[in-house]
């Protein structure tokens, strides 16, 4: 069992491949960079109702935050050899700069990170002993 958690950002590799579980559970990967000057690759995979919106959402080039389990995996090649790869299981994706958010994962753009409403006015005067609760 892995306790693993992470969250990355960097920009869509690959655009998301939507596929389905013999029991009918939508599952999608794709690929990202997660590396400004090098190419390190990570495969996302996002499944159930996360993948349906990940397939319909997120598109090659999209600058994203993904938070989920860090694990390894060995795929084989072609010519049947075998190759370790990274990747993420995903439990939210965000695409940066998108206006809607995708389950799991809070606005990441800068202007609604935070966003509040009216705030209320508040009094300079001090708060007297007697109204601390300890």
């Amino acid at each position: 069992m892995s306790l693993s958690k992470a969250v990355i950002t960097g920009i869509v590799y690959r655009a998301p491949e939507k596929r389905f579980t013999s029991n009918n559970i939508p599952v999608s990967a794709f690929a990202m960079n997660i590396s400004d000057t090098d190419e390190v690759l990570v495969r996302v995979v996002a499944r159930g109702k996360l993948a349906d919106v990940v397939g319909d959402t997120v598109n090659k080039g999209d600058k994203v935050i993904v938070e989920g389990r860090l694990q390894n995996n060995i795929v084989k090649n072609e010519d049947g050899s075998e190759r370790k790869i990274v990747e993420i299981d995903a439990a939210g994706v965000e695409v940066f700069g998108s206006s809607s958010a995708i389950p799991s994962v809070a606005a990441a753009s800068s202007d609604s990170i935070v966003q509040f409403g009216e705030q209320p006015d508040f009094s300079d005067e001090l708060i007297g002993e007697d109204e601390i609760p300890f």
